[in-house]
């Protein structure tokens, strides 16, 4: 008979909302604070993320909370979902987490939640991930996303060295949803207006109008894929960037959901991924 595998949960992180505030119209930032994050730290990186764990209204989990055990036991739709968001801030002497969510209603399940969040709520998170700082070694720093990307952006942007030259381009629907960033650099902000256009696109045109000041960049392009692709093969094959010197993913994609845009964003990496083997011979 063959031997049972042990069961291996994920580490999860449980906190508790501090307090929520309304950031814009559209965004909703939510502190989280309490004992469970007494071990919780980030690294250097900017982009640091969070596996969140929302609860299925209406199933009620063993306690303590055992991931591995619900996804054995439970039926696939009574799992907690799963949706991936930025590290907005990290503050280990107030041992204050913020989070940043987009909110368009009772759409989706995060936007939701934030809204409803009150000071004592739970959430479960796995993480912190993360792979991207702005580094000295550029002359100069490309930052580009739409609202998914907002919080890891203005991270970076806090981070950069005092004088750091970076040009940064952030698409929100309309001047409502602007933000003030803070930074010790030489940093250009360009905030973009949607409006009814095609997500992305007036990011497309504004990193193609951009005069280079040189070529030794680093870039940081993340938000809905399709724009993503479309900067990154700008980036790559037309200014010739080398790939190490970018940090460039597609967070969400028009018409999917994070599950089915998890799915299906392997194989829409492979594609990138030919291209480049492709151009390289």
């Amino acid at each position: 008979m063959a031997e049972r595998r042990e069961r291996r949960s994920p580490q999860l992180t449980t906190a508790e909302v501090v307090r929520t505030e309304q950031v814009t119209p559209h965004m909703i930032r939510v502190v989280l604070g309490g004992e469970g994050l007494a071990d919780f730290a980030c690294g250097d990186f900017t982009d640091h993320y969070l596996k969140l764990q929302f609860p299925v209204p209406g199933v009620e989990y063993p306690e303590p909370f055992d991931l591995a055990r619900i996804r054995e036991e439970y039926p696939r739709e009574q799992w907690p979902v799963t949706r991936t968001y930025t590290v907005r801030r990290w503050d280990p002497a107030a041992r204050e987490l913020w989070i940043d969510f987009v909110y368009h209603g009772d759409e989706g399940v995060a936007g939701p939640w934030a809204a409803s969040a009150r000071p004592g709520s739970l959430l479960r998170f796995a993480g912190p991930g993360g792979g991207y700082a702005p580094g000295p070694e550029a002359d100069w720093h490309l930052l580009a996303g739409d609202e998914s990307a907002l919080p890891a952006i203005a991270s970076a942007v806090e981070r950069l060295s005092p004088g750091a030259r970076a040009y940064v381009f952030l698409e929100v629907e309309g001047p409502e949803e602007e933000q003030q960033l803070k930074s010790a650099g030489d940093v250009t902000v360009s905030w973009l207006h949607r409006g009814g256009e095609r997500v992305g696109s007036r990011l497309v045109d504004a990193v193609r109008d951009l005069e280079f000041p040189s070529p030794n960049v680093q870039a940081f392009v993340h938000g809905e894929a399709g724009f993503v692709r479309e900067i990154r093969r700008y980036l790559r094959f037309e200014r010739e960037v080398p790939r190490e010197r970018l940090s460039i993913s597609g967070y969400w994609r028009v018409g999917h959901n994070e599950d089915g845009w998890q799915s299906s964003k392997r194989e829409w990496n492979a594609v990138d991924e030919a291209e480049e083997a492709r151009a390289a011979h």
